[in-house]
């Protein structure tokens, strides 16, 4: 008789604390997808049931939870973390048992786990087309800002390392604030960036402070047509935190903007209004959470089971029609071929795409063998 008990997966996210407006929105995109499978008769007739907590913006907290989902909830999949200081915290609890970790989030790069899946971008994948992009555009004098964890540290070295390789350029400021950081917190900073003149910010700053940087940067008075913030971060979910007039201007590079007009990305946009309304901002973060968890069903179609022995080998190589673009897992470093896109803030709180791969970029999170990829349209194309 054919097995049919629920399949019992970890979802752990972030639904309080600094950095819960991501957290709440891969958590939707996650039961997006779940609801999804479910509804189309589940995992050959068994259903997905999350099994699901919330990690309170806690890199302890995730190990901890972790650890529970694994011992005592008996799950061998987790969906989860965002900053890389949460996935650097249950990194061990994965490869301990042996289970297996989903991860939504860009990342810095430079790490590899065969039990982690890593569906976000890889810097090749967002920071070498976002500083070909802003050095093109507004020149190579580059301000670092970045909150006080792995990821900001790790990903300004990048970007200053990208830059810096460009003609008359320099690093002229670098600095960090806390998580939770506040308005006030920037102001010296706009102060130091008012005196260096840089052609413009790259920003690493996550979570809630995100808002009061760009509240900071407007309150100061400064100009995104001259000397404008680009981020690798910053997605329409802060956007709807801050206000569409503070981010006006800015840019972005990820994969995934809410403003792509593909029938696969409006479809499932109508799907999660129904499901949640507009208590969901889709981003890039979203969406990958989102993929993810069709890729991990798909594989299990195939082997009748998610023990990390079974289920790897068929999620390795698999690919998946994503709302940003077929996506594809690459066997050999466990990332994701991903469609670098930048975006700049509009007026209604989305994203004009000004550049766009026209295929996906192969992973290359050690940075060997990176190239620019394929793009298409230029910033004469820019609407505000």
């Amino acid at each position: 008789m054919a097995n049919k008990d629920p399949i019992r997966v970890g979802v752990l996210f972030s639904e309080t604390g600094v950095t819960s407006t991501i957290g709440r929105s891969q958590l939707q995109g996650t039961l997006l997808a779940v609801d999804e499978i479910n509804e189309a008769g589940g995992i050959d007739g068994r259903e997905i049931v999350p099994v699901r907590y919330d990690a309170q913006s806690s890199p302890a907290i995730y190990a901890a939870l972790a650890e529970r989902l694994i011992v005592q909830d008996k799950v061998n999949v987790i969906f989860g973390c965002y900053m890389s200081s949460s996935r650097k915290a249950v990194l061990p609890i994965v490869e301990k048992w042996n289970k297996l970790l989903f991860y939504p989030t860009l990342y810095e790069g430079f790490e590899f786990s065969n039990n982690i899946i890593y569906s976000g971008a890889a810097p090749n994948q967002n920071s070498v087309q976002l500083a070909e992009f802003m050095t093109a555009n507004f020149g190579a004098r580059v301000y670092l800002i970045g909150s006080n964890y792995i990821y900001p540290y790790e990903s300004n070295r990048i970007m200053s390392d990208l830059v810096l390789q460009r003609p008359n350029s320099s690093k002229v400021g670098e600095r960090y604030v806390k998580l939770d950081a506040s308005e006030r917190d920037f102001q010296l900073i706009m102060a130091d960036i008012r005196a260096t003149e840089p052609d413009f910010i790259f920003s690493t700053v996550v979570g809630d402070s995100t808002a009061s940087l760009y509240r900071a940067y407007a309150e100061a008075g400064f100009n995104p047509k001259t000397m404008p913030i680009a981020s690798l971060t910053t997605s329409e979910a802060e956007i709807s935190q801050m206000g569409a007039d503070v981010a006006l201007g800015h840019f972005t590079a990820a994969p995934y903007f809410q403003s792509i007009n593909s029938e696969t990305n409006l479809r499932c946009l109508e799907r999660l209004r129904k499901r949640f309304g507009f208590e969901c901002v889709p981003n890039m973060c979203w969406e990958a959470a989102y993929f993810q968890v069709h890729i991990y069903a798909n594989a299990f179609r195939h082997t009748g089971q998610d023990d990390i022995g079974q289920l790897l080998p068929r999620i390795l190589g698999s690919e998946f029609e994503a709302p940003q673009g077929r996506v594809r897992i690459d066997p050999a470093n466990h990332h994701t071929s991903l469609y670098p896109r930048i975006g700049v803030a509009n007026s209604r709180g989305q994203f004009t795409i000004v550049r766009e791969a026209t295929r996906p970029v192969h992973p290359d999170p050690y940075m060997v063998t990176h190239s620019l990829g394929d793009w298409t349209a230029t910033l004469s194309t820019l609407e505000l």
